[in-house]
């Protein structure tokens, strides 16, 4: 009988102890961080392999080659990007687990668990820095979003000029990247429905898979930008907990020195009553 009730409440222990520390976990912080690490990968990975067929496909089907030297041309640019990319998705890597440590130490379930803990000044400027960086950041995945808008319109033209060249018969229609800035005014470069190369391109499905992985590089960086907003709604959240928990810290303050005196004063007048009636 003992047993079982030692196995009943080992158990109602086990039980609680996991309650607590479900609602421990940051939700909001963790579908935020979730929705970035998906956006970012998605923006990374694709646009790393989309950047890549742009430069077989321009060396291919446009005849282009590197410049020779330091001469920054569009292959250069595309390397560029390469490395950015690289950088992006080191720099978010950290920026998303800093975030959920954030929204860990910001949670009201941390005061069940740990108890009564201090509000410091260093607390509340840690909170407004989050909410500062992420709206930069904010600021700076739309500009990557409508950045990488670019080349999926560049693309979605090439691929209606491959699907149009199929649907009216002696139609001659050229692409040509000087309109673009992808070459100077200088150079041309353009393909036209009547030369081999594009009905190569056209067939290949290196075209089709490198318009793809744009589309989804650019959806990433859309999640990207979401989960920047679900960020400054939970830092905001977490801010306003913080600066409700300082002033409720505040009144407890002063209302236990409050207690304190009125003990004090109780203690001095009842000492001096006593030693009167002595």
């Amino acid at each position: 009988m003992e047993e079982n009730m030692e196995e009943g409440q080992t158990q109602k222990g086990c039980f609680e102890c996991c309650i607590k520390c479900l609602g421990g976990i940051p939700y909001a912080s963790l579908i935020a961080t979730i929705l970035l690490y998906a956006g970012v990968a998605l923006f990374c990975g694709c646009g790393h392999e989309a950047l890549s067929g742009t430069v077989n496909i321009l060396q291919t089907y446009f005849e282009m080659t590197r410049a020779a030297g330091d001469v920054i041309d569009v292959f250069t640019m595309i390397d560029i990007f390469k490395y950015v990319i690289y950088g992006v998705a080191a720099a978010f890597f950290v920026y998303g687990i800093l975030l959920m440590v954030e929204g860990f130490f910001t949670t009201g379930a941390i005061k069940d668990l740990y108890g009564d803990f201090k509000i410091t000044t260093c607390g509340r400027c840690v909170s407004a820095w989050f909410i500062m960086l992420t709206y930069i950041f904010m600021l700076a995945w739309l500009g990557v979003t409508a950045f990488t808008s670019l080349p999926v319109y560049m693309y979605f033209n090439l691929w209606t000029i491959c699907r149009n060249a199929t649907i009216v018969d002696g139609a001659n229609l050229c692409l040509d990247l000087r309109q673009y800035g992808i070459v100077t005014i200088g150079e041309e470069k353009k393909v036209c429905t009547s030369s081999e190369s594009f009905i190569k391109m056209c067939d290949s499905n290196e075209l089709n898979m490198t318009f793809h992985l744009f589309v989804v590089a650019l959806a990433g960086a859309g999640a990207a930008v979401i989960a920047m907003v679900h960020y400054l709604m939970v830092l905001s959240a977490n801010w306003a907990y913080v600066k409700d928990a300082c002033r409720m810290q505040k009144y407890e303050d002063i209302k236990s020195k409050e207690e304190q005196e009125l003990h004090d004063i109780h203690s001095t007048r009842s000492k001096e009553r006593l030693n009167a009636y002595t």
